[in-house]
């Protein structure tokens, strides 16, 4: 193993491995995962001095198992249960795989404990905290930072999180067949969640938080490895590279955002396009239409345009109208309305717009006002665009969208504005409330 291997990276790739392998042999999600944490806080402390281990699985492995034994032999209660999980032990079973051996298991090993931490008995924000402390491998803290939070509110939720799944009962297994179908759009909707989280921040001082995308690309890879034919899967994966490729050029030398028609194409990633088309191209042609497929081709066309003056819009209001059909969503509402003023005009934008002023669930969210603002832009309705973005700014906590907001506000203030293209970058609205961004 090489030494010049990012350590951060390659920990994070063994995590689901090792909690795999002490799940199957001792069972106990809680203390299982309490172990492994212990094994990478000494893997990162002695791994820079000592160097990376021949087989580093085998050094977390053993140095989890003797941690979780040092806890059952440290209670009198559960001696018992020492001697059965050390019988169960098969002999080699913490030594490295042969070459070619071990990793159809790991990949699976993930998975299921994708699925794990995806119980329907956990809330969506504890599943997300869950799945990037158990399954991507980083610390309460960690967490905390990615979605700006206390790690004191942070770590008791993610330790509320593991004694859920004990109280339930749940165990290191796939899903039964009734379940299977739930539970996969439970895991692919957290991952949407990690991945919108990081690529608009919805607060602070940045516009996107790359370790969030990156791990959720990753985590989606390895779910597509393991479930090759399944067309979300591919969807979800082919939407988060053709969206994340964009990201280099959503904001300008100073951090301010850079909406989608003004942004320098070519510094779109062209080897990330390239693969997130290809995925959806053959999501589509061989599986059932789901709703991150469709937003994956959404997001395909408007990579494929050279100029955004050459942008597909009329394909896209198609797709967008498939996408309320099958997957109804005030976010997917909020881009269709957009596609519309692209097609039919912006006064047929607006008026779809106004399905949504009753809907509490994005009423007073900060991107109704923002699209309504740019659309009564676009109808040379200047007064009432401005009193819109202003309400946008004061709603929105992300300081990049209320600079980009309150900039607009100035541009209307002219008697004749330079109307730019749409506001929103448009790739990601089904399957949950939460906006897509610029």
């Amino acid at each position: 193993m090489s030494t010049t291997e990012p350590l951060g990276d390659l920990l994070r790739e063994l995590v689901p491995q090792v909690l795999g392998v002490l799940l199957r042999r001792y069972g106990g999600f809680e203390e299982c995962e309490d172990a492994v944490q212990e094994a990478l806080l000494a893997a990162a402390t002695q791994w820079p001095a000592e160097g990376v281990p021949r087989s580093p699985r085998s050094w977390l492995v053993t140095v989890a198992s003797r941690r979780l034994v040092d806890q059952v032999r440290s209670e009198q209660a559960r001696r018992r249960r020492e001697v059965t999980a050390a019988a169960r032990e098969a002999p080699h079973a913490g030594l490295a795989p042969a070459p070619g051996d071990g990793s159809p298991s790991d990949q699976d090993d993930a998975l299921v404990l994708l699925f794990l931490c995806c119980h329907p008995a956990l809330t969506p924000a504890s599943q997300v905290a869950l799945t990037l402390h158990a399954v991507g491998g980083l610390s309460a803290t960690e967490v905390a930072r990615a979605f700006l939070v206390p790690e004191a509110t942070m770590a008791p939720r993610i330790s509320r999180a593991k004694q859920r799944i004990k109280a339930v009962g749940a165990s290191f297994t796939m899903p039964s067949a009734q379940e299977w179908a739930g539970r996969l759009d439970a895991v692919l909707h957290v991952l949407y969640l990690i991945f919108n989280e990081g690529y608009t921040t919805s607060s602070g001082p940045d516009l996107h938080r790359g370790e969030l995308t990156a791990e959720a690309i990753r985590l989606a890879r390895m779910a597509h490895r393991s479930l090759p034919n399944d067309g979300e899967v591919a969807g979800l994966l082919s939407l988060m590279l053709l969206t994340d490729a964009r990201r280099a050029a959503r904001t300008g030398p100073d951090g301010d955002l850079v909406p989608l028609a003004e942004q320098d194409r070519d510094r779109w990633d062209a080897a990330m396009i390239e693969e997130g088309t290809a995925l959806v191209t053959d999501a589509m042609s061989a599986s059932p239409l789901g709703p991150y497929q469709l937003q994956a081709a959404i997001a395909a066309l408007h990579v494929q345009a050279p100029r955004a003056g050459d942008t597909d819009w009329e394909q896209i209001r198609i797709l967008y109208g498939i996408l309320t059909r099958i997957a109804p969503n005030p976010m997917v509402t909020l881009n269709h309305a957009v596609a519309v003023a692209m097609t039919r005009g912006p006064q047929a934008g607006l008026e779809l717009l106004e399905s949504l002023d009753g809907d509490p669930r994005i009423a007073r969210h900060h991107r109704l006002h923002a699209v309504r603002a740019h659309l009564q832009e676009l109808a040379g309705e200047y007064a009432a665009a401005t009193e819109n973005y202003r309400l946008a700014a004061r709603r929105t906590t992300s300081l990049p969208e209320q600079r980009y907001l309150r900039d607009r506000v100035h541009r209307c203030t002219d008697s004749a504005p330079d109307v730019p293209g749409p506001l929103l970058d448009l790739p990601s609205s089904a399957s949950s409330g939460k906006r897509s961004g610029g």
